[in-house]
């Protein structure tokens, strides 16, 4: 809402101005209100509870949000660098350069009490998409500071600085689009962080009783992890002494890995040609605001 509102009224700036600058900033800020719309509505169907249809839930829903909004971000440069270069071809006055000026100060200073507020919300419910998002409205503010040195550039007796201005911020915008691209990419294709990956890893590994790790499987789901791990143990333990592990692996996980809500872990003996009657399966869920419960098999 506090996005909205300042762009709303940086568009009546523009209106009485001419300022290109402002324009790509104010157009920047729209798409950048327009975001948090399908992110609100992720986090709502990410609290639905799993059916028989979405076995893992809906919190995929989110990763679908961050399409849309790379989708603004890409909309939003063309529109900019296009008014950016019209404007360099056919050079209008700009009238008001105060006004712009308080304007793209307004822009700074509503950019990042919104940053603020995403990232500290991000950072308590362990949403990176939300902490990202709030780290491009800090983006935004810094092009509306762009904006006002585009103005002092008119001032000085130089109007092309206007119209360079809105061209600078149409890089910063495909800057932040090749990041933001980057990371929902990834997201889509079950990409994990490296250091996410090796801390799950020494978890299982440090859990008494298991001997190696034969597969280990993590990815996100919206701004949660989920993990599939296979494990090796003693061949001579019983099956209810293989459960008891397989749960240990399971709790340390959830202690462990910031931000994992469910676990799937498989124990099998170590030993090749592991006769499949004698694997021993172990099944966990902590169920996101959905309850908690395990199952387990041989």
């Amino acid at each position: 809402m506090v996005l909205l509102v300042t762009a709303l009224a940086q568009a009546v700036v523009v209106w009485a101005t001419g300022s290109v600058a402002l324009l790509a900033d104010t157009v920047h800020n729209f798409s950048d209100a327009l975001t948090a719309v399908p992110l609100w509505i992720a986090f709502l169907l990410g609290r639905r509870a799993a059916s028989r249809r979405y076995t893992y839930g809906y919190d995929r829903a989110e990763d679908l949000a961050g399409v849309f909004i790379v989708a603004m971000i890409a909309l939003s440069a063309v529109l900019a660098g296009y008014e950016s270069i019209r404007r360099l071809l056919d050079p209008q006055p700009i009238t008001n350069v105060g006004v712009v000026i308080a304007a793209g100060l307004i822009g700074a200073a509503g950019n990042e009490l919104v940053a603020l507020y995403r990232i500290r919300v991000g950072r308590r419910i362990g949403s990176a998409a939300l902490v990202a998002d709030g780290l491009h409205a800090r983006t935004d503010g810094l092009t509306s500071l762009a904006v006002v040195f585009g103005a002092l550039g008119v001032l000085a007796g130089f109007p092309l600085a206007d119209p360079l201005v809105g061209l600078a911020i149409t890089v910063a915008i495909l800057l932040v689009l090749r990041s933001a691209a980057r990371d929902v990419y990834r997201r889509l294709m079950d990409a994990v962080e490296p250091e996410v990956l090796d801390l799950a890893e020494a978890t299982v590994l440090a859990t008494p009783g298991v001997l190696d790790v034969e597969r280990l499987r993590v990815r996100w789901t919206g701004h949660r992890i989920r993990v599939e791990a296979a494990v090796t143990v003693d061949p001579a333990l019983s099956v209810t002494a293989g459960h008891d592990i397989a749960v240990d692996v399971h709790h340390r996980l959830l202690h462990d890995v910031p931000k994992l809500v469910d676990a799937t872990v498989h124990v099998s003996p170590a030993a090749h040609g592991t006769d499949p009657h004698h694997a021993l399966a172990h099944h966990a869920s902590t169920g996101w605001a959905r309850g908690a419960g395990h199952r387990a098999a041989c």
